[in-house]
């Protein structure tokens, strides 16, 4: 796998959306955790949707939800892919799938156990690891990966604190399968900024052209 996927999470509006496609990314996130900077109701993400051009993929980020929320949620907004980001067991994991994204938290004492855990069921499609609870901006040692990784199947899309800057270094420490963005292309809480988007996409595809 030579090329990077790019994921551009916390969409809220139409603009952003569209800017994120052009710039070159695979795949859109839209938060439905109330209370967040980068919260948007089902009703909003699923009319940003409908703007989108063919081929573009769509993920619904959840925490902490009871199933029939998550149902509710669902069926207002259908997405690709299920991203969940909290404490959920093995069991919901499972009930809310297929096309789960796990996201987890990066701890150097437990990522490989975290990493095994998740690779064994089989409704989880990729593993995403992050430096926070998720959308805090916060990364890790992504070298610390490399080892972990080696032994799983299961995509790996790293997140916490990419921005253009780096995301061309953490994509050589670990070659993950993607790479996720919210905080690091924006110019305030919850709002892109069009120019880093594109320098962000620019430096993953720098970094590709390197392998």
């Amino acid at each position: 796998m030579d090329r990077t996927r790019i994921k551009v999470c916390g969409i809220t509006s139409p603009d952003a959306a569209l800017a994120a496609v052009d710039a070159g990314a695979d795949v859109l996130g839209f938060v439905f955790v109330e209370g967040t900077p980068r919260h948007v109701e089902p009703e909003t993400a699923f009319e940003i949707m409908s703007v989108l051009p063919p081929m573009v993929g769509t993920v619904g980020v959840f925490r902490d939800l009871p199933l029939d929320d998550f149902i509710d949620i669902e069926q207002r907004c259908p997405t690709d892919w299920s991203q969940l980001h909290g404490a959920e067991p093995e069991n919901l994991v499972r009930d809310c799938g297929p096309r789960v994204i796990r996201g987890i938290r990066f701890d150097p004492a437990t990522i490989a156990a975290e990493l095994a855990r998740w690779d064994a069921i089989d409704e989880v499609e990729a593993i995403l690891v992050d430096g926070s609870a998720g959308g805090e901006g916060e990364a890790f040692a992504w070298e610390a990966l490399v080892s972990p990784m080696a032994s799983i199947a299961t995509p790996i899309i790293i997140a916490g604190g990419l921005h253009p800057g780096n995301v061309g270094e953490a994509i050589r420490a670990c070659r993950p399968f993607a790479v996720d963005v919210s905080s690091g292309v924006e110019s305030a809480p919850g709002v892109k900024d069009e120019t880093k988007i594109r320098e962000f996409c620019r430096a993953v595809r720098g970094a590709d052209a390197q392998r």
